[in-house]
């Protein structure tokens, strides 16, 4: 059994991000990314968002409730319009994708690093229990 240090495991994991970083999937991303910062509309909105958003916070902090609703009601408005935009639908879909992608990979990480100290240990896969549990369950039997 190959013992590896903390450093070991830093530089692969720097070295799956790489690999990470140039999958079909993040190239998607990137793609969209930059289609969606080219679109005028879109930069139009998310300006005009932010804008009204720090109304509706200076509003809330004056206690100016109707103003706050008018403000709040146009942020929806807009952002709902800013969904209906094609490239918007994308992106949020190329988000998703990776998320997911990121999930998978991070629950194989997870999964195998047990099963493998199961393994290390003579433990039961099927149980997940690891050597030393089983070693002390015969224990308390005795």
């Amino acid at each position: 059994m190959t013992t590896y240090t903390r450093e070991d495991v830093l530089k692969h994991a720097e070295e799956l991000a790489k690999m990470l970083a140039n999958t079909p999937e993040i190239d998607r991303f990137k793609q969209v990314e930059a289609k969606l910062n080219d679109n005028q509309r879109v930069k139009n909105n998310i300006n005009r968002i932010k804008s009204l958003q720090k109304q509706a916070v200076n509003f809330q902090h004056y206690g100016k409730t109707e103003a706050l609703k008018k403000v709040e009601k146009e942020i929806d408005r807009l952002q709902a319009e800013l969904d209906e935009i094609p490239v918007v639908s994308e992106f949020k879909e190329t988000q998703i994708t990776i998320n997911d992608f990121l999930q998978l990979v991070t629950g194989t990480i997870s999964r195998e690093v047990t099963n493998e100290v199961i393994r290390s240990t003579g433990g039961d896969l099927l149980t997940g229990e690891t050597g030393s549990a089983l070693g002390a369950s015969s224990i308390k039997e005795s």
